[in-house]
């Protein structure tokens, strides 16, 4: 059974920074493409970054392209988003998805698998 679990988040000011980790198992990581999703309080979940099974390969959405970094670790089967320069608008519970496939992929419904998300507050 495929399980996601994510951690890091917080409470931090703008400006600041912080990174969120991702611990999968119950599936061959490696031929797993990665994403990172985000959730605010009334709106619908919006992509924020994703990643190829070999990490070769990543997109990010544009309010985050600059700040945000995704990356993965196969052998400790984790992924990463580094956040800096974080602004209020950043404010959000941030999933965790997996697919399987080795391209990566921006759409939601591409991800059969979910974390349970970990909160992001950034306060102005």
């Amino acid at each position: 059974q495929v399980q996601l679990v994510e951690s890091g988040g917080g409470l931090v000011q703008a400006g600041g920074s912080l990174r969120l980790s991702c611990a999968a198992s119950g599936l061959t990581f490696s031929r797993y493409a990665m994403a990172w999703f985000r959730q605010a309080p009334g709106k619908e979940r919006e992509f924020v970054a994703t990643i190829s099974w070999y990490g070769g390969s990543t997109f990010y959405a544009d309010p985050v392209k600059g700040r945000f970094t995704i990356s993965r670790d196969n052998g400790e089967m984790t992924v990463y988003l580094q956040m800096n320069t974080l602004k209020p608008e950043d404010t959000a519970v941030y999933y965790c998805a997996a697919r399987a496939s080795v391209r990566p992929g921006q759409v939601t419904n591409e991800y059969p698998h979910w974390g349970q998300g970990t909160q992001v507050t950034v306060s102005s």
